[in-house]
């Protein structure tokens, strides 16, 4: 049995979500993906999934084992790149884990930039709300998080915004334009749950000075739509639904041109960064670096 070929099998039909489309996407055969995947088993004495007509599910030694099989197939890939960056041009995929706002606001405008200049190197993305909690999984995670966020990663800061408060004209003209924080309490929510729990509509509303000067006051307010989709809050407050809590990177086309106004300039929501990290591991591929590098770059500008 090719056990590295078995392991890269283990790994496709999970990410893939079955045999048949582990089989296209590695040019196999289904009866052959059936066949290492059961071997694998096989040698390993132990199941890995729990397969019915519908769905597969890992077991708890699936589980453990596809967290190691990842780390392996990385650094074999991880030594191969090392030793072709020094004789060819750049060359295999980058792995990038985001949060929606950042992949709409930061990546898609610059992937064709990317592309010109490394057009060897592909780009696989994947979206979550909260991708701090999978940075290991991924060779890139782009993050904005709080500035007091603090973990064992190692993160690269790319660029500081504001989390701000804005409304559309439209929906100002109809409910009036808060001039204290506690105005707000009359006034319809498009909120986000800033926690990954988060379920409750009746949070407290907190905002701070801008200056970072005096205390922070908290409004109870209506909670009329959430999301963890910020494009979500953002198209809503376009379109005059309420009043949402959203980057500084995000909105600021929509305040130059005046699709949206910002409320309460004296006041924000909170600071945040956005952070480029990589998994703590020693070796980083030629690639990997390029991309951070081409990301420090670009960012600012757009800022």
């Amino acid at each position: 049995m090719d056990r590295l070929l078995s392991m890269k099998v283990f790994q496709r039909v999970v990410d893939e979500g079955g045999f048949s489309a582990a089989a296209r996407v590695l040019d196999m055969s289904p009866a052959a993906v059936t066949r290492l995947f059961g071997d694998l088993e096989h040698r390993l004495g132990a199941r890995l999934m729990y397969r019915t007509t519908r769905k597969l599910n890992l077991t708890e030694a699936g589980e453990s084992y596809l967290q190691q099989v990842r780390r392996i197939l990385q650094e074999i890939d991880d030594a191969d790149a090392a030793v072709a960056s020094n004789t060819q041009e750049l060359q295999g995929t980058i792995h990038v884990l985001t949060c929606p706002v950042l992949a709409s606001c930061v990546l898609a405008p610059v992937i064709a930039r990317w592309r010109e200049r490394y057009p060897k190197v592909a780009l696989a993305i994947e979206i979550d709300p909260f991708p701090q909690l999978r940075v290991d999984e991924f060779d890139v995670t782009l993050m904005e998080v709080d500035q007091d966020y603090d973990a064992n990663v190692v993160a690269k800061p790319l660029a500081h915004t504001e989390w701000i408060v804005c409304a559309s004209p439209g929906y100002l003209k109809r409910a009036s334009t808060p001039r204290q924080p506690l105005d707000l309490a009359r006034h319809d929510y498009l909120r986000f749950p800033w926690q990954q729990n988060g379920a409750s509509y009746n949070r407290r509303f907190r905002l701070r000075p801008a200056q970072g000067e005096g205390e922070p006051v908290e409004v109870d307010m209506p909670v009329v739509l959430q999301s963890v989709s910020f494009e979500v809050l953002h198209r809503a407050a376009l379109d005059g639904v309420g009043i949402a809590v959203l980057s500084s990177l995000l909105v600021a086309p929509h305040l130059a041109s005046g699709a949206l106004v910002r409320l309460l300039p004296d006041w924000v929501f909170g600071h945040s960064i956005v952070y480029a990290t990589v998994p703590s591991r020693k070796l980083m591929p030629a690639r990997t670096r390029a991309f951070l590098t081409f990301l420090s770059e670009l960012l600012p500008a757009q800022v």
